[in-house]
């Protein structure tokens, strides 16, 4: 019994061996197999995560490459609008610039003038030739004389207000010194000392024959802009004051200013030009006719 005992035993002992050795050898690859698996899955969600950002990343780039095309449709837009205005602005910069004989010029310009002048006719005066007193010297002065003056011209319009393109008018003031003798013999009754009215011998004195024209007229330039300006006066106001005054004691006579001249640019603002001009009187005032005419020429300061 004893020996059927140990039998049992020994039995036992091998199959509890035989069951430890099993699991022991099944346990280590269970748990390695069930660790492999959970790297696996570990692998698996991260190839997903990598996946997930790199069509992200994508998705962006192609957003951007969307974006940059539009930019470059836009510049490439605005380049053209660039080019388009610029060749629109050089179409009118041609078609407003002046041709190469044009220059810019100023709307005003201050001359000083200087020439030849003439009278119609001979001055009487109370001082020289007079014949409410013909006593002693009756010297007159001569017709022909020099005159000097200045003025100024004023821009109203640079096309006759719309009418006449290229034609301006200008207000112009004129003032000149005329004279036409400077040793003139005194007649004997006002210009003689002393005067043979008292008594006294032929002792004439020397008599200055002048005269002093304040003009305002209006002055039609043509040809806007060239070099070689044309001009006429039609008409203008013109206020003579005499020296010596007439056998009346008339110092002043109005009358009427016509001329024609010719501007010319000679370097930036400065002009040189010539004039003539025709003082008109209304006849005779006092036994003086002032009728007359100068040409001459003159420089000019443009402002």
């Amino acid at each position: 019994m004893k020996k059927n005992f140990n039998k049992k035993y020994l039995s036992a002992i091998i199959v509890a061996s035989t069951f430890l050795l099993v699991t022991v050898t099944v346990a280590p690859h269970a748990l390695a197999h069930d660790a492999a698996a959970q790297r696996i899955k570990q692998l698996e969600q991260s190839l997903q995560a990598i996946q997930a950002e790199l069509e992200k990343i994508k998705s962006e780039t192609a957003q951007s490459a969307h974006k940059v095309k539009i930019i470059e449709q836009t510049t490439s837009q605005t380049a053209q609008k660039v080019n388009t205005i610029e060749q629109t602005n050089a179409v009118l910069e041609e078609r407003l610039a002046p041709d190469l004989s044009q220059v810019a010029q100023k709307d005003r310009m201050l001359f000083f003038r200087g020439g030849f002048t003439h009278m119609m006719n001979h001055r009487n005066g109370v001082t020289i030739q007079n014949q409410v007193l013909p006593i002693g010297a009756q010297d007159r002065a001569d017709r022909n004389g020099w005159y000097i003056g200045a003025g100024l011209d004023w821009n109203l319009t640079d096309d006759v207000w719309g009418i006449i393109p290229n034609t301006s008018i200008f207000a112009e003031l004129m003032f000149e010194y005329k004279e036409f003798g400077h040793n003139i013999k005194g007649n004997g009754a006002v210009g003689n000392v002393p005067s043979m009215l008292a008594g006294g011998e032929l002792n004439p004195i020397n008599v200055t024959v002048t005269q002093f024209t304040l003009a305002a007229s209006p002055k039609i330039k043509f040809f806007k802009g060239s070099k070689l300006r044309p001009w006429i006066i039609p008409a203008g106001l013109a206020i003579h004051v005499i020296s010596p005054p007439s056998e009346s004691i008339t110092v002043l006579e109005p009358g009427v200013q016509f001329g024609a001249g010719l501007d010319y640019n000679l370097w930036k603002n400065f002009y040189i030009g010539i004039d003539g001009r025709y003082q008109l009187t209304a006849g005779k005032v006092d036994g003086v006719n002032l009728n007359g005419m100068t040409a001459g020429g003159y420089l000019g300061i443009g402002f």
